[in-house]
């Protein structure tokens, strides 16, 4: 506001002197009185929450990134590269906002990545491809013990709290699932009316910290559980066993975001940083943690019920699997967390050494299913990176049925990567408790967009696999995803990776496996 302020006073100023010492000061008038009705359209304005809360000097990112191709195409040549989105995503992302339903289309000089790098991965086209249906298949979610079935579209939106998202945010979001037709992950933050309001379908995501059912001691507290999941918003209900950012730390909510409202939807002091306990006072083995699974379900009324995780030691996965063969019981569902998965706020160190990538832990898991015979009463989810529709076929060949993300979704929402999600000073609205930056954030224009986005990624994802030749992602096979591992050499993830057929651990275990099926225990992680 200050510097909009410091022209519309100096444009008042130029016009004073037109008037009264010379004519040449309309050439100063001019302008300034151009830069103030642009700044007072910014205000005005609902599509831009970065502009509303930064009139004029706001539009200097946009300025930027429309020169910043044109930059770096004559000084470096590529437009890819980067983490966690390389530039040319982000764009696709903010493209599919304004309504692109393809994949966008690049002038020119065909692709800017490096196709004979080691680690380039591509997906293999058919010579007969397919039609594109009409709509977009979903997956149904719900083992032999769910009574309540759920439809999950192939891309969600991921864990986002509010707390670390603001209220805008969380309500914008649950708004573009209800018109888009995808399941909203509350995060761990609990549930919230912000995630009622819109309509949309929720996964509910129950943490350490036991937000939103949660006694004055910080343990589970069955009857407000049970009276929360059987609302009709509430689709399927998930129990967080560690996160990609930050795997067995715990949540954290850094004081200065805890508002009251959030204490009072948390239960906790206001103002002060909420660290969830690193692990689940619930359960303490994998017996215990898959038959609590079962007791959610139970108190849930039946609905689809999971847990999440980024994947550590492969025995203690393959001690949860012993687990549910002995007690003969499964989860509807698995997420799978990469360790290159984000959050507002968590230790540094954690971040990229600690955890095991979305690829290799997606294959884990989905050989330990497949492997123990468990394979077809459980669906497996994918969390960590997904921004694009090649995004959702890699991970569906790698063995995930769904997916989810965060950070694109956050993106659509008008997210600029300030990186100030822990300070509660974002630009744009979306990772603030500050209501003067959240009232930027438009629900209507937003909830539109991200709706925009969802849909035109699952769009994209079908047109590559009606080009590969499949109708349904269960035609995907790990054949049909290649990695260049070298000048000349190409290897296929069929090659790359084992692949377990059905029960096999259970009959003869490869050698490969033998050590970690033999070491798993049930009753010890």
């Amino acid at each position: 506001m200050l510097p909009l302020l410091l022209v519309a006073l100096g444009a008042a100023g130029a016009l004073l002197l037109a008037g009264t010492v010379s004519a040449w000061w309309w050439c100063a008038a001019g302008p300034l009185l151009a830069l103030t009705g642009l700044g007072a359209r910014d205000l005005a304005q609902r599509r831009h929450s970065l502009l509303r809360n930064y009139p004029l000097v706001g539009r200097l990112p946009f300025l930027l990134e429309a020169v910043r191709p044109k930059v770096r195409e004559s000084m470096a040549g590529s437009e890819a590269g980067g983490r966690p989105h390389d530039p040319s995503v982000r764009a696709l992302v903010y493209e599919r906002t304004e309504g692109a339903e393809g994949d966008g289309a690049k002038p020119f000089h065909g692709t800017e990545h490096d196709v004979y790098r080691d680690g380039h991965e591509f997906l293999e086209p058919s010579l007969r491809p397919v039609e594109v249906p009409d709509e977009p298949p979903v997956v149904r979610v719900g083992g032999p013990d769910c009574t309540q079935p759920y439809d999950m579209a192939l891309l969600n939106v991921s864990a986002l709290s509010f707390g670390a998202l603001s209220s805008n945010a969380v309500l914008a979001l649950n708004r573009a699932a209800a018109l888009g037709g995808f399941a909203h992950d509350t995060g761990e933050g609990g549930l919230s009316d912000h995630h009622l309001r819109g309509g949309g379908d929720l996964v509910w995501e129950i943490g350490t910290g036991y937000f939103g059912c949660r006694t004055p001691e910080g343990d589970f507290e069955a009857r407000e559980f049970a009276d929360k999941a059987a609302l009709p918003e509430v689709k399927c209900v998930s129990l967080k066993v560690s996160q990609g950012a930050s795997p067995g730390s715990g949540g954290v909510l850094p004081g200065v975001k805890v508002s009251a409202e959030i204490a009072r939807e948390r239960g906790v002091p206001k103002g002060v940083s909420v660290v969830s306990p690193p692990c689940h006072r619930v359960f303490s083995t994998p017996r215990e943690l898959v038959l609590f699974v079962a007791r959610m379900r139970e108190l849930a009324g039946g609905k689809p019920t999971g847990f999440k995780l980024c994947v550590g030691s492969r025995r203690e996965f393959l001690a949860v699997c012993k687990a549910m063969l002995a007690e003969g019981v499964t989860p509807d569902f698995v997420v799978v967390d990469g360790s290159e998965g984000g959050t507002g706020a968590a230790p540094a160190e954690f971040a990229a050494g600690l955890g095991t990538p979305l690829t290799e832990g997606l294959i884990t898991v989905h050989n330990a299913l497949v492997g123990t015979g468990l394979r077809d009463r459980v669906r497996i989810g994918a969390s960590g990176g997904v921004a694009t529709g090649s995004d959702i076929v890699g991970r569906l060949l790698q063995g995930a049925d769904y997916t989810n993300a965060a950070r694109a979704m956050m993106l659509a929402l008008g997210c600029v990567r300030a990186r100030r999600c822990h300070t509660n000073t974002c630009p744009t609205g979306v990772a603030t408790q500050d209501p003067y930056r959240v009232r930027a954030l438009d629900v209507a224009d937003k909830s539109e967009r991200v709706r925009r986005y969802q849909r035109a990624t699952v769009l994209g994802a079908g047109r590559i696999m009606a080009a590969m030749g499949v109708r349904e992602p269960g035609g995907l096979t790990p054949d049909r995803l290649l990695r260049r591992v070298g000048p000349s050499a190409v290897r296929s993830y069929a090659e790359l990776y084992e692949w377990l057929a059905p029960g096999v651990l259970l009959a003869e275990p490869p050698p490969s496996w033998a050590a970690d099926w033999a070491a798993a225990d049930p009753d010890v992680f």
